[in-house]
């Protein structure tokens, strides 16, 4: 997994509240293997029914092209856990998602791709959210896990908490399987010491 330790670059304002993973990833992306996710993240909001691009919509615009750094509404990711949903933000290229009660299996899923979902309180969310709205792609803002911070585009600065154990697999790029190799000597300690004689 790769890791994460800091992201910097353009955020995209994506102030919708309840976008589920069925929105973020339509079931007819998910019939084909080969099928491109980047080009199906949202793409009934990208495109009308007779597939024309909508361009003034945000993930359409210049500037948000191959943008780090989604800063989403309340409680985004919710219905079916599907994977999917996170492999699609990630082929867009962000690898932090940032918003207000993201949806658990949202959150666990991003975790488990090396992207990282951060959670604020409704005050410090909707500040952001403004941040990055007027800053409408034209500044950079800044996500630094090492320190659990946030420097907005107008140069603000916030703190995020995240589970130890989650931010140090993120820091490292470890799935949990490779978490547990790096106790294997305290494992099989165990093991040895708790045998069963036959």
């Amino acid at each position: 997994m790769l890791p994460f330790v800091e992201v910097q670059g353009v955020a995209i304002p994506m102030p919708m509240d309840d976008v589920n993973t069925d929105q973020i990833i339509p079931s007819k992306y998910l019939k084909d293997l080969h099928a491109d996710l980047a080009e199906g993240f949202l793409a009934f909001q990208r495109r009308r029914l007779d597939g024309t691009i909508m361009t003034d919509f945000v993930l359409e615009r210049p500037e948000f092209k191959r943008a780090p750094i989604l800063v989403v509404g309340t409680n985004f990711g919710c219905g079916s856990s599907r994977e999917h949903a996170v492999w699609a933000v990630q082929a867009f290229g962000i690898r932090c998602v940032i918003g207000h009660q993201l949806a658990e299996f949202f959150i666990e899923n991003c975790l488990k791709n090396a992207v990282l979902p951060v959670q604020l309180d409704a005050a410090r969310h909707q500040q952001l959210m403004q941040d990055v709205i007027l800053a409408d792609g034209r500044s950079d803002m800044q996500v630094d896990l090492l320190n659990c911070q946030i420097r907005s585009p107008s140069g603000g600065v916030m703190t995020f908490e995240i589970d130890s154990q989650q931010r140090r697999m993120l820091l490292e790029g470890l799935d949990e399987i490779e978490m547990t190799f790096k106790n294997m000597a305290d494992i099989e300690r165990w093991e040895r010491c708790n045998q069963i004689s036959k």
